[in-house]
């Protein structure tokens, strides 16, 4: 009885021990997380980044000497070359769009031509229509005021995501910067990472997972968002050189749209036919017109280039994750969505496949037993 007693004392002592690392672990967790957490964004982005980049790093490599730390600065200042003006000309045009915007509201040379009478005879909404644009034509203050509360809410909320905006490309340099000093340390990172899915999986999953999320990311990064991005550039700076009204603005909805997997032609050729419209037909209209479209079908050239060495990922999961990351992390979970979503959908099916050795077992027996009694 005595022995009884001791032995179930040890065993809640051992029990509230393993309670109590778990709960001090949990908090330093927690805390860490905290301290963690305003840099997740940016440090996501550095290592897709990284990783991304990584083979053109090996590439540099070779020929700067082996010097790991010049060929990843050679990169980032490359790239930083590259990204600057096509981003300084994308910024001012949003700047005069809005600037163009507010001069149009606070002036009062805004004039809105008279209705046509048959849009009185259309049914249902004819009437109210005709009413109301009348009004704007003949009074556009009083328009102007009844409508300045919901022009003041949706100014207010595309100010936030032009600034959202901007804030994205600083954590993009940001991340392209720190990338670079991942890309230099790239041999020991490998190894960590190795060792860290190692330690979670096993010695024998552990480099098989670590190669597949690196090909995951390396895919999607290159053949999603990395397409969308150069077809973004391309679109606004033909946009802006031509002098389109909200070419930066434009560009953004490019991005977006190719991110979520849509054509890109749906902006050019409003915008195309807009130019023949106000310009005419000469010879900058011409190339303007062959370029955009050009621009807006990019992907479908890029896509088996990029894409095709990679891992195949649905594209519904890109959607959501682009989606899902724009809610929740703003213009960079963008980015971030697509390539975390992918590599957690790849990893699902991993697990999925990668059945326990005893169902294998009893799978084998199952089969050989219907092979020698077939029904």
């Amino acid at each position: 009885m005595l022995r009884t007693d001791i032995s179930a004392r040890a065993l809640s002592g051992g029990f509230l021990d393993v309670l109590i690392r778990a709960g001090l672990i949990a908090v330093l967790v927690l805390f860490c997380f905290q301290i963690f957490n305003p840099f997740l964004n940016l440090m996501l982005w550095a290592v897709i980044l990284a990783i991304t980049l990584y083979p053109l790093h090996t590439m540099i490599k070779r020929k700067v000497g082996n010097k790991d730390g010049r060929a990843a600065t050679l990169i980032v200042v490359v790239a930083l070359a590259l990204l600057m003006v096509p981003i300084y000309l994308l910024g001012t045009s949003i700047s005069e769009s809005i600037e163009g915007t507010l001069a149009i509201l606070k002036s009062e040379t805004l004039e809105v031509p008279l209705p046509n009478e048959k849009i009185a005879s259309l049914p249902l909404i004819g009437k109210p229509l005709y009413t109301y644009w009348m009004q704007a034509a003949t009074d556009m203050s009083s328009v102007l005021m009844k409508l300045m509360p919901y022009i003041k809410s949706i100014g207010l909320t595309l100010l936030g995501k032009m600034a959202d905006v901007g804030v994205g490309f600083l954590l993009f340099i940001g991340a392209l910067i720190i990338a670079g000093v991942l890309m230099a340390y790239g041999e020991n990172g490998e190894k960590s990472a190795l060792a860290i899915t190692s330690r979670l999986s096993g010695p024998e999953r552990g480099p098989r997972i670590t190669e597949l999320c690196t090909a995951t990311i390396r895919a999607v990064a290159q053949g999603v968002v990395g397409i969308a991005f150069i077809q973004m550039l391309a679109v606004g700076v033909g946009f802006v050189l031509m002098g389109v009204p909200g070419a930066g603005l434009l560009a953004m909805v490019a991005l977006l749209m190719g991110i979520m997997q849509l054509p890109v032609v749906l902006i050019t050729l409003p915008v195309i036919a807009y130019v023949f419209a106000v310009d005419g037909t000469t010879l900058g209209t011409i190339i303007f017109c062959i370029y955009s479209l050009i621009a807006g079908m990019a992907d479908n050239i890029l896509k088996p280039l990029m894409l095709g060495r990679g891992v195949d990922v649905p594209m519904p999961v890109i959607l959501i994750g682009a989606l899902g990351g724009m809610v929740s992390g703003g213009f960079i979970g963008l980015f971030i969505g697509p390539v975390a979503l992918a590599v957690g959908y790849q990893l699902f099916w991993q697990w999925v496949d990668d059945k326990p050795a005893e169902v294998v077992s009893e799978t084998v027996q199952l089969e050989a037993m219907n092979d020698q009694h077939p029904v």
